[in-house]
């Protein structure tokens, strides 16, 4: 496509500005509406886990309550605390909405289906998904209040000790995929077990790290049972305590869109992103993208399963979890890795 504009009367600098912008638009606007049905979804989850109806008035099966919603905090007076730090206290919301669309630019929805294939995609997700913790630090400082000051406090602490975690387990997968290319990493899931078998998960080796992954995707997104920034018995509802109309929306918006991520770095990274599971000529047949849709929903369905069945830890639990736990298991994990392909791929 952006060949195409700028052949055109554009010329070559408007036209790529042009189609990067459309592409961009393309992504954006079907993730915020995807954002706004899986709030309605989870909410259904939980209700049906809990015995009860869930939203069921507004549009029909109540799939238009996300919109209602959305119409109702739009429409909100934004109030900002006296005491508050104006300047930071509107920015943090922004930056946690903006940090949560710009990692979507390396995700792959299909072969070619990618706004910036990069080279260091891994890289580039892990550097800017991890700016996601200022909005919390600093809506927390800000608000001027002690729940959102003790809220971001534990935020900064838990992102940093499961990211350090996370980074081990995407070593195991580089190495074995030999590259930082998201592209690259899911093309070599491809026939990857007994011949047929479409991902890394699939894998003896890789299993327990896919495990460590998917729970550390729920820590960093503060998913629970780590809900710990927002647990409301403690912290009334923590960071975002103080915030109010758009504001708040855009917190909202911003943590399922990073939910959404951590589901589709989970298919990409350990179950074949846009391949079907099993390597079986008929499978093609089936856009790559509606594979790769599907395995975002289930880990989406997942993550609201946990959430409804698991109750919360503490956060020393949280804490050994992560340091004393996943910390070791993910460094010998990749010495394993390292050994196991030094010896069969390159016959050291």
């Amino acid at each position: 496509m952006t060949e195409w504009f700028q052949s055109t009367w554009m010329g070559p600098a408007l036209g790529w500005f042009v189609s990067t912008t459309i592409l961009i638009l393309m992504i954006a606007l079907p993730l915020m509406l995807a954002v706004a049905m899986i709030i309605y979804a989870d909410r259904k989850i939980w209700a049906a886990m809990a015995l009860r109806r869930g939203p069921n008035v507004v549009g029909p099966l109540g799939l238009l309550q996300s919109f209602a919603d959305g119409l109702k905090v739009m429409l909100q007076e934004t109030i900002i605390p006296s005491a508050a730090n104006r300047g930071l206290f509107l920015l943090a919301p922004i930056i946690t909405f903006t940090v949560a669309l710009i990692v979507w630019a390396v995700i792959p929805f299909g072969e070619g289906m990618v706004l910036a294939d990069i080279n260091v995609g891994l890289l580039y997700l892990l550097a800017a998904s991890s700016l996601g913790v200022y909005g919390v630090i600093i809506s927390g400082w800000a608000s001027n209040s002690k729940y959102p000051f003790y809220s971001a406090l534990r935020a900064a602490a838990q992102m940093v000790s499961y990211e350090v975690s996370i980074g081990f387990v995407l070593i195991s997968v580089v190495l074995w995929a030999d590259s930082f290319n998201l592209s690259t990493i899911v093309l070599a899931q491809q026939a990857h077990v007994f011949g047929f078998l479409n991902g890394f998960g699939f894998n003896p080796l890789l299993f327990p790290m896919a495990v460590v992954f998917l729970i550390s995707a729920l820590a960093e997104t503060a998913r629970a049972p780590f809900d710990l920034t927002e647990a409301e018995s403690e912290l009334v509802a923590g960071y975002q305590t103080e915030y109010s109309s758009m504001s708040f929306a855009l917190f909202w918006l911003g943590e399922y869109a990073n939910v959404l991520l951590m589901c589709a770095l989970n298919a990409i990274l350990f179950w074949g992103g846009w391949l079907p599971p099993v390597d079986w000529a008929p499978l093609y047949a089936v856009p790559g993208i509606i594979w790769f849709f599907s395995k975002i929903l289930i880990f989406f369905f997942v993550f609201s399963w946990i959430k409804a069945t698991v109750p919360r830890y503490r956060y020393d639990q949280l804490m050994r979890l992560g340091w004393k736990i996943f910390l070791p298991i993910s460094l010998i994990w990749v010495f394993l890795v390292s050994g196991y392909l030094m010896l069969t791929r390159y016959g050291a």
